[in-house]
């Protein structure tokens, strides 16, 4: 990573990850869950990198874009329902983690680690799961665990309230950081007064643009060097 710092942080005391284009490639696996709903609701195909510009908002609001303005309600709940079935089904055909996600969250695992995603909680967790990578977090939260989603602040602050009943003393939110690969990432940080780090090499990097990040990492390994840790692995 070659760009300059723009923040040192003193004292961090809890990371909180996105999951798709953080820690997991999933993107082949989401457009082909959408490529099946499209056809099942008889609609005409739409290019991947447009299905990639829709993702990190949740499922329901992926298929309402997906299916274009003049899809009613019952034609969303629709797609939604088969789009969730089949990604059940095929969610880890294509899927795999980023080079270097295992080494650096071995490297992270003396810090308090979380998942906050906008993804359904119950493949979050599988996938999770699947990877071996559960281990590693305290909590492990969907687009479904709460009645509101990232940018809304509440997910996050759950984790700082849940991090800090295990703590010694209080967490704050800026002793938090957010990782994550879209502008929902690091507005989740803004609004809940924690920090961001923004991963150049994920599913929506170009959306860092419209709310750039405290820092950027163009790999796993960047997050040990942006805060400061020692590589092991």
């Amino acid at each position: 990573m070659d760009r300059d710092l723009q923040k040192t942080f003193h004292a961090v005391r809890v990371l909180v990850f996105d999951l798709d284009g953080t820690l997991i490639d999933s993107a082949l696996d989401l457009a082909l869950a959408v490529a099946a709903t499209l056809e099942f609701m008889k609609r005409p195909p739409i290019s991947h990198d447009l299905i990639y510009s829709y993702v990190g908002n949740g499922a329901p609001t992926l298929i309402r874009k997906v299916l274009g303005p003049g899809a009613t309600e019952e034609d969303c709940q629709r797609g939604l329902e088969h789009f969730l079935s089949y990604y059940r089904e095929h969610m880890l055909d294509n899927t795999v983690t980023y080079p270097g996600v295992r080494e650096g969250l071995a490297d992270l695992a003396h810090l308090p680690m979380a998942v906050l995603t906008n993804k359904p909680v119950n493949p979050s967790v599988a996938i999770c799961d699947h990877f071996g990578l559960s281990h590693y977090f305290f909590q492990n939260y969907g687009g479904n665990s709460f009645h509101t989603k990232k940018p809304d602040p509440h997910g996050i602050q759950t984790l700082i309230a849940e991090a800090s009943a295990i703590a010694p003393r209080p967490i704050t939110p800026a002793e938090t950081i957010m990782i994550g690969d879209t502008d929902t990432d690091v507005l989740t940080a803004r609004n809940s007064g924690a920090h961001s780090i923004g991963c150049t090499f994920g599913l929506k990097p170009h959306s860092l643009a419209d709310a750039p990040p405290d820092h950027l990492a163009d790999t796993p390994a960047d997050w040990l060097q942006i805060l400061g840790i020692n590589q092991k692995h």
